[in-house]
């Protein structure tokens, strides 16, 4: 008798497995072939839904599995694993060769034939960072064993004769920097809790450096780690505004007198969003909403440009206000759109001698949180030709010596940011490489608020993936090997300072041709 149940229970099993994967596959068919949105699903029903799933996985197929090292966009994987590595073990090493293609057109650093030796540089090794770095022990194909330990590395400061200084003879409040690199415009909102903590913390492990919050106003997130803030103010007027949207002189000078807050930027466009700015509702949790001064639940808009501001003299004129009340340094971001609108700007400048004591040159190839495809793909000149306008217009009307560049746009590698610096920027602003080092994935889910690494988002879920402890590591070691890097490069340069490079220091080659000598060999030359 338990013979037979147990065939009958067996062949129960059997049918069902049969029957109900029978009985799916029949309801979605009659419902791919009723349907009339998909004409491939009418056609093909059931087949034509491997067509949608290959679709959905491209982004991860080609970024991991199809696109070589140097081809993906925004960043390729070499790009990416730079900013991985030298977050994780502190470490820019490399093997064997460069995968660079030479003989395309590009821009090349001049080494020195004598170059400096260590002796010579002008860094300053102290205090030391206490640090977590990662230790490789075993690597296979399907394990690897490494552990972390806590360490001290050096800082890679800059010396003191080589500190920028925002608003050196313009206010009260100079803003001194030991170093170049410092976090771009990213709000509280954009980036979850989490992530902004393990910023903070992190560039304040690193010292020398300075967080930018986006437009979205000062959180209690950047205020976690003892660093800088640069705090940014746009069209919206978030954070420093009235119930009704209007600028509130009191909110600002409530920020004003905060110790942390060291300067203030007028955003007028963002690389890749040249329109005023977008944060989806389902982000804007309550908190978010009272630290911007809006409704929580609605889409946050911020107008395209400063309400009462139609042209340079009017941004002066309140860029100067704005510095009398605070007494602290006031910049503005700009995106170049062409020559003739950054020389009526900077003339501007030159006629009303109000002169920003920075100015944020964000490249077209700058990244965002949302964006149209548009703007991100065809407006505004990227950075490598806005730098060297606005350095040479500034000089034109002389005055480069009264403020500072601040460069941004795809500039998260050592080489780019010393083309950067000799092209005309003082200073280089980094977002994307130091959201890599808290763990971004480049899922380019930013918009959707269900970033799989808890980065880009503000559900509370989703970010638990990220440990602040973890990251702030990450954040710190990828800032200094930055900076030890970029002194490097200095010394094989020749210079004994990063903040020395200069267009002597650059060359830019185009595609070789060939020629041929009297003896008719055939030779290769540069363009």
């Amino acid at each position: 008798m338990a013979k037979n149940w147990f065939e009958i229970g067996f062949i129960i099993f059997i049918a069902l497995l049969i029957l109900v994967p029978a009985v799916l596959l029949l309801r979605l068919y009659i419902h791919d072939v009723k349907q009339k949105e998909h004409s491939v699903l009418r056609n093909y029903p059931i087949l034509g839904k491997m067509r949608y799933i290959l679709e959905k996985m491209g982004p991860e197929l080609r970024q991991y599995l199809f696109l070589n090292n140097q081809e993906g966009k925004p960043f390729n994987r070499n790009q990416y694993e730079i900013v991985v590595k030298a977050g994780k073990y502190n470490n820019s090493m490399m093997s064997f060769g460069a995968e660079r293609n030479f003989e395309n057109d590009g821009f090349y650093l001049v080494n020195n034939m004598f170059p400096a030796v260590k002796e010579e540089l002008k860094i300053g090794q102290s205090p030391k960072i206490k640090t977590r770095v990662y230790e490789i022990n075993e690597e296979n194909l399907f394990s690897r064993k490494e552990k972390s330990k806590h360490t001290e590395i050096e800082p890679a400061f800059l010396h003191d004769d080589d500190k920028v200084v925002l608003g050196e003879h313009t206010v009260r409040y100079p803003f001194r920097l030991k170093g170049l690199i410092g976090q771009s415009a990213m709000s509280y909102g954009s980036l979850g809790d989490r992530a902004i903590t393990a910023l903070s913390k992190g560039l304040g492990l690193a010292g020398g450096s300075w967080m930018n919050t986006g437009e979205g106003s000062v959180s209690p997130y950047h205020l976690k780690g003892d660093t800088d803030i640069i705090m940014q103010i746009s069209p919206g007027f978030f954070g420093v505004r009235d119930k009704d949207g209007h600028f509130s002189w009191e909110e600002f000078k409530k920020h004003a007198g905060t110790e942390q807050i060291k300067a203030f930027e007028l955003k007028l466009a963002q690389g890749a969003k040249t329109r005023g700015g977008h944060v989806s509702g389902d982000k804007v949790t309550e908190e978010i909403a009272n630290i911007r001064k809006v409704e929580a639940g609605k889409d946050i808009n911020s107008p395209n440009r400063f309400p009462g501001i139609s042209g340079p003299d009017q941004l002066l004129s309140f860029l100067g206000q704005l510095r009398d009340v605070s007494e602290k340094p006031i910049g503005v971001k700009i995106v170049a759109g062409d020559e003739q609108q950054v020389d009526q700007f900077i003339k501007a400048m030159a006629d009303t001698d109000t002169v920003p004591d920075f100015i944020t040159v964000d490249g077209g190839e700058g990244g965002t949180g949302a964006s149209f495809y548009a703007l991100a793909y065809s407006v505004g000149l990227p950075a490598f030709s806005a730098l060297p306008l606005v350095d040479e217009t500034l000089k034109k009307y002389g005055l480069r010596n009264r403020t500072k560049i601040i460069a941004s746009g795809k500039l998260l590698t050592p080489d780019k940011i010393a083309m950067a610096l000799c092209l005309g920027a003082d200073l280089i602003n980094i977002a994307r490489g130091f959201m890599i080092s808290t763990g971004c994935i480049m899922a380019q889910v930013c918009h959707t608020n269900t970033c799989p690494v808890g980065v880009a988002t503000t559900d509370e879920k989703l970010q638990k993936a990220l440990d602040i402890e973890e990251k702030k590591y990450r954040v710190a070691n990828y800032l200094i090997t930055l900076r030890n890097d970029l002194f490097n490069l200095a010394a094989v340069a020749g210079l004994d300072s990063p903040t020395k490079f200069n267009r002597d220091h650059l060359v830019y080659r185009s595609a070789f041709k060939e020629f041929s000598n009297s003896n008719n060999q055939s030779f290769t030359e540069y363009k």
